[in-house]
């Protein structure tokens, strides 16, 4: 075979490899994105004051270069062209971004810990909200097929939402297979639909020029700023594009939005303004209007499936960034339930998956159309970036290297823009805009309260426990402590004390192991560990060990598996022969506390309904022994 046969041949699996996973990120991470022009310009042009009497050219002009200008902006340059090159080891969104400016500034830092805990909690908010509006938006195609269908949109709504939520425990996998197809006939399907308008008046192609955008903010002052709210909804789900790039690496994604998502989202969107000119009764549903009577239905089924996907990507999304939370010790653990034996990402979360349904669910009775959900949203999604353009700000000085002035010049434009989009939506806070506030509100408190409350709890053990040298050489000397058979593991979280189950033990059966493993589980701040690199092992006396395990922020602990790899550095580990001993610790609040009483409660019922150790580790539930004891925080 020739050198250039070689090259050929080489090149084409990596474009074939390269052309599937764009079509899966064409699916997953732009299906957010891709139903915004079902509700965005509708509500950008209602706010602009549009009617069934008619519209201003110029204002259709000037929301759609704001419309095509976000776009441009804010997904194009600063996502896909900037952000997604601050990765984590290929990892990408909010807590990536926190744990990389962690590791960054050499040491914890709680200005950037909160910042990360913010980000985190308005997603909440986020993938609450996108859910209710997508699907309510794809059923609202219905009133254009049939006439009397209003009263069944919201149950039909409710049906598919709650359908959506109980089919996740049986995992994503099947279902993602028609993700990407499905997504890229939608994209194709809009992209018709808005040439076939465009051709009719080409002149909106006048909008690509920013001089409409800024003469429209400027000109309508308020009311400016009250419609840069609804463009926004033009742009929703541009972080996806961030969290997303573990899944399918930076290029397909960027392939996937230059080539296929951003060409058929501008088509789809000047389509709507040249209907709109040519019928201002469009204004109902321009979206829907742009095509023919014959097609409406396949349309809405198709449009419904969109939103289908558009959901179950942020479902899955709040699954990934719950576990990142829980493995970065922002929230207390909780059951996973692994959907896939090849993919170690598609998991289930039935704690969140019970509330994210039964607020998605609570949201459509509320609000009940997708033009009220509209003021809801948009207020998280700005919120979320405004935080990644700060901290990418920061990661661009200290992991980049780049000069202070330099990092400041690069983000500085783009979080301008983000405050200025943040604070167009949070006019619309008594329209709606409450309503994910809230939700992170109460995500924040949650978080701070077991960051608090694990720090007191850690504190409270550096002053009541016994250094573990001392014991070790306590043991050594007393001639009254017997010896058992078998190896015990005590897990600890501050491997130079003594263990809690340890101390206990001894005081009450006088007795030690043959074997004891003084065992700590550690989160890095990377995505994931090699698995070389998982053990380490510190030999203390011919009894006790040392081991600690670590493991990436997007991993999941599995603690027996772990400790196989022990056989290959000399210490033969049989799990049939070990006991593992947890403490259970009962929390009570002291008279002393420095916590306010209500933040301690809190975490006292986080804690009693944390998913058990045994479980979240995967030990076996037969070599687990647990022993009691109370603690004042």
């Amino acid at each position: 075979m020739t050198t250039l046969d070689t090259h050929i041949s080489d090149a084409e699996p990596r474009r074939a490899g390269l052309l599937s996973l764009s079509l899966a990120a064409i699916g997953v991470v732009y299906g957010d994105i891709g139903t915004s022009p079902l509700y965005a310009f509708r509500e950008a042009m209602l706010a602009a004051g549009a009617s069934h009497g008619g519209v201003n050219r110029e204002d259709v002009l000037g929301v759609l270069s704001l419309i095509v200008w976000a776009l441009v902006l804010v997904v194009t340059v600063k996502y896909v062209l900037i952000l997604m090159r601050a990765d984590n080891e290929g990892e990408g969104g909010t807590l990536s971004l926190l744990a990389l400016a962690q590791r960054a500034m050499g040491r914890p830092n709680m200005a950037i810990l909160i910042l990360g805990m913010i980000g985190a909690s308005l997603f909440y908010g986020d993938a609450a909200i996108t859910p209710a509006i997508s699907v309510l938006s794809a059923i609202e195609g219905l009133k254009l097929v049939t006439d009397g269908v209003d009263p069944f949109i919201e149950p039909l709504a409710i049906a598919i939402i709650i359908c959506l939520f109980l089919v996740q425990n049986r995992g994503t996998d099947a279902v993602a297979r028609f993700f990407g197809p499905v997504t890229l006939i939608w994209f194709f399907v809009m992209a018709a639909g808005g040439c076939h308008w465009l051709v009719q008046d080409t002149e909106v192609l006048a909008a690509l020029n920013p001089v409409h955008a800024v003469r429209f903010v400027a000109t309508n002052g308020q009311l400016g700023l009250v419609v840069l709210g609804a463009v926004f909804l033009a742009v929703t789900g541009a972080e996806a594009l961030y969290a997303d790039m573990g899944h399918f690496g930076r290029k397909p994604i960027q392939m996937a939005w230059l080539f296929v998502a951003f060409p058929a989202l501008l088509l789809t969107y000047f389509g709507q303004g040249a209907l709109l000119l040519s019928n201002p009764a469009a204004i109902d549903n321009p979206f829907f209007l742009m095509f023919p009577n014959w097609a409406l239905l396949p349309v809405v089924l198709l449009a419904t499936l969109a939103t289908i996907i558009a959901s179950q990507a942020v479902i899955t999304g709040a699954y990934s960034l719950t576990q990142q939370a829980v493995q970065l010790r922002l929230l207390p653990r909780m059951k996973i339930r692994h959907t896939s034996d090849e993919h170690q990402g598609q998991i289930y979360m039935p704690g969140v998956n019970q509330w994210l349904m039964i607020s998605v669910l609570a949201l459509v009775l509320i609000f009940g159309s997708s033009s009220s959900l509209a003021s809801a949203y948009g207020i998280s999604v700005t919120g979320t970036m405004v935080i990644t353009a700060t901290l990418a700000m920061i990661v661009a000085h200290k992991h980049w290297k780049l000069p202070l002035w330099l990092s400041v010049t690069i983000m500085l434009p783009f979080l301008l823009l983000d405050l200025v989009f943040l604070g167009a939506n949070l006019m619309k806070i008594a329209e709606g805009g409450y309503v994910p506030l809230g939700i992170a509100g109460v995500s924040l408190v949650i978080m701070g309260s077991w960051v608090r409350g694990t720090a007191a709890v850690t504190a409270k053990d550096r002053e009541a426990e016994l250094p573990l040298e001392t014991l070790l050489e306590q043991i050594e000397k007393s001639s009254s402590i017997a010896t058992v058979p078998g190896t015990a593991v005590f897990l600890t979280s501050t491997p130079d004390l003594t263990p809690g189950a340890l101390l206990h033990s001894l005081k009450h059966f006088k007795s030690v192991h043959e074997q004891n493993v003084i065992l700590t589980i550690a989160t890095a701040d990377v995505p994931r560990i090699q698995p070389d690199q998982r053990v380490r092992i510190e030999e203390l006396n011919d009894r006790f060990r040392r081991i600690e395990l670590r493991y990436g922020y997007t991993e999941d602990p599995d603690v027996p598996q772990a400790l196989l790899q022990c056989r290959r550095q000399g210490w033969k580990f049989d799990i049939m022969a070990t006991s593992f001993i947890l403490s259970r610790r009962r929390i009570r609040i002291s008279t002393r506390s420095r916590i306010p009483r209500w933040q301690a409660n809190l975490f006292i019922t986080l804690s009693r309904n944390a998913a058990a150790a045994s479980d979240y580790f995967r030990i076996p539930a037969g070599r687990v022994v647990e022993i009691g004891s109370q603690m004042n925080i």
